[in-house]
Parts: C-alpha cells; sequence; structure tokens
C-alpha cells in the first residue's frame, strides 16, 4: 500500500514527533483535529496537513502570524 495523498506532521521545538497520510482530505482534516486536541499543549507544537500532490499547505495550528 503506497502512502496518501494528505500528510499530517506534529512537530514539537522544531523537531518531527508524529506524521500520517491519508487517501481522503476529510479524513485527514480530522485526524489534524485530533492531533491539535490531543497535542496542543506540547511545547512548540505545531500540526500541519500537507496535500502531498501538490505541496500546498492546507491548514496548520497555530496560524502563523
Amino acid at each position: 500500500m503506497t502512502a496518501g495523498r494528505y500528510r499530517v506532521t506534529l512537530v514539537t521545538d522544531g523537531r518531527p514527533l508524529m506524521h500520517g497520510w491519508w487517501a481522503s482530505e476529510k479524513t485527514a482534516r480530522r485526524k489534524f483535529a485530533a492531533w491539535v486536541g490531543e497535542n496542543g499543549d506540547r511545547p512548540g507544537a505545531r500540526v500541519t496537513l500537507t496535500d502531498e500532490e501538490t505541496g500546498a499547505v492546507l491548514t496548520e495550528w497555530p496560524d502563523p502570524q
């Protein structure tokens, strides 16, 4: 099985902690929200949802300023 198109990445203090790929954008967005809820209190946490086909960042938390 190949990796899905949509990748969710959790980085804490600039270091990758978790990543996952899903074929469905809807599923990836649910995972994104879950990871923010489960890991948002970690120091320096950043969660990103990327479309691997286009390279576009679809959403990230916290919002970049």
